[in-house]
Order: C-alpha cells, then structure tokens, then sequence
C-alpha cells in the first residue's frame, strides 16, 4: 500500500472506517480511498472543502481528458456517492443523476469445452495431484481465485455433496457442488499432503496458497495440456457457468452456485458456444416442405 493508507488523515480514516463498517472488500476501501485522494489532489483542497461544481469537472476531467475506462469512471463515482453522500451525509444525488453512467462493453466470456477442461484436469495435472485437485476445485464448484486458495478442511461436506464458499466475494457466503469426482480427487490428495487447516496450504502450513502461486498451477496445467489460453483461470468459472446452463441446470440455481447478486450477471452465460450452434438443428430443417404445388 502506498503512503495515503500507511499514514491516513482524520478524514480519510474515518472514509476507511465508513466503508469497512459498511461491510465493503479492503480491494474495494482501497480504491475508493484513492480515488476521492486523487479528487482532493486535483482540486488543490481538502475534499470535504470541494463543492458540486468541483467535483463535476472532475469528473469530466477523467472522462473528457483522461479518456478512462467505463470500469474506472463508475468506480469513481461510486466513490463519490460513498464519501459525500455517506459519511458526509450531503445531498449529491441531484449532481450525480445528471452524468450518465458509461456502461461496460458486454464481452462474451472466453471458455474451454468440456473435453478441453477434461484435458486440462488430466493431461495438463499429470504427476501433479495438488495441481489437479485445486483446478478441480475451481472448475467443479464455479469459484473465483480467492474463494479456492482459501478452502477449509471444514468447509467440505462429502455426506450432502456441497463445498461452502467460505471466503466471498462480497462476504455472502454460499454452498456450491462437490461432485463424487472431486471428492475422489481430493481424498487422494488429503492422504498424499495432509493439510491441516487450509485445504491447499502456501509456505506457511496454516496460511492459504496466495494467489499467484494459483495462476501458476493454472497456466503450468495449460501449457502442459497444450490448450489456449482464454483469460486465466477465472475462465474456469465461466466454463463452469455455461456448461450448468447447456446441461439444463436451471439459471436460478447457477445463480446461487456462483454467488451473484443479480441474476443478470448470471445471464451474461446464456450465450450459446459455436460447437454448440453447428449441433442444433433448424426447425426449418424438421418440416416436410416437398409440396404438391411445386414440380419435383
């Protein structure tokens, strides 16, 4: 963390204090921190100094001469709405209602087939069986980096089929699918590594893998199997997603297994992939159309 963290101001640590006792992710304080930091730096002023007019511009400022991302300038707007609104309990909705939110590109997410990932979990793990039983992990039950490094022994559930996602995004914790090939996978693996607290420990035996050393059991399994690659492991779980979605699961349900607020986010999946497409037929294609009005 840089020096705006390590040294706050009375104002920012009550900012800080605000946010965290509003349940909000330290990745999410950090960057709202930061954000009305770079506002205050802009404006030569201390933020709670700065007016409508001022914040306007610089608004306009990172959208006009910045030219930032949408991702970015939804983020400092939510900053916005979190310091003057919330802690500073001022009426900012009438200024905020008058700049459009710039939405995202909707992107269809990249994935592996299912014979890819079978690929993946075979080939690209040989010899490795913590590698496979993490990406195992992460593939079988739709879960984010962060959510798999941080499985607990207790988390599993072998009796009712379920892993509880214990470490969320977003601090709602669920329970999502732990199939009879998983748990196969990662009873060969308990006996072979015997972890204690944290199903798949890092350098310190009671302290999770960090993230980085997950990416690299992902790409070193990629590289082995020789498969693309699609975006990371976070294409796991889109995989995931999609593959419950062909296979009928219904998309309420997917929406629970993957932890999404809205089920609009959920939706993002009901693209269909082109190996699917060539499969589908018509329904043009099923009706009898030799007519008797036209010559054969």
């Amino acid at each position: 963390m840089n020096n705006i963290h390590s040294n706050p101001t009375p104002l920012r640590q009550k900012f800080i204090e605000y946010l965290t006792l509003n349940r909000k992710a330290e990745r999410t304080v950090h960057t709202y921190v930061s954000f009305i930091y770079a506002l205050a730096k802009h404006c030569r002023r201390s933020p709670d100094l700065l007016g409508h007019e001022d914040i306007r511009q610089w608004l306009y400022y990172l959208i006009a001469e910045r030219k930032q991302a949408a991702s970015t300038v939804n983020l400092a707007i939510n900053a916005v709405r979190s310091f003057y609104g919330g802690l500073l309990q001022r009426e900012i909705e009438p200024l905020l209602h008058q700049i459009k939110r710039p939405r995202r590109p909707a992107l269809v997410p990249r994935l592996y087939s299912m014979a890819e990932v079978e690929k993946l979990l075979t080939v690209g793990t040989e010899g490795n069986l913590r590698a496979r039983a993490f990406l195992s992990c992460v593939y079988g039950g739709g879960l984010r980096l962060s959510e798999a490094t941080h499985i607990q022994i207790k988390d599993l559930d072998g009796v009712r089929h379920r892993l509880l996602v214990s470490h969320p995004k977003g601090h709602r914790q669920r329970y999502t699918l732990l199939s009879e090939n998983l748990l196969a996978v990662l009873r060969d693996y308990y006996r072979q590594a015997h972890p204690k607290v944290f199903l798949f420990p890092g350098t310190e035996p009671l302290a999770p893998i960090n993230k980085a050393t997950g990416q690299n059991i992902f790409y070193g399994a990629v590289a082995k199997a020789r498969l693309p690659d699609r975006g990371g492991i976070h294409s796991l779980r889109h995989s995931f997603a999609t593959h419950c979605l062909e296979n009928g699961i219904e998309i309420t349900v997917v929406q629970t297994l993957l932890g999404h607020a809205s089920l609009n986010t959920t939706a993002g999946y009901l693209h269909v992939r082109a190996e699917r497409l060539a499969q589908i037929q018509s329904p043009l294609g099923l009706l009898d159309l030799k007519s008797p009005l036209i010559p054969a």
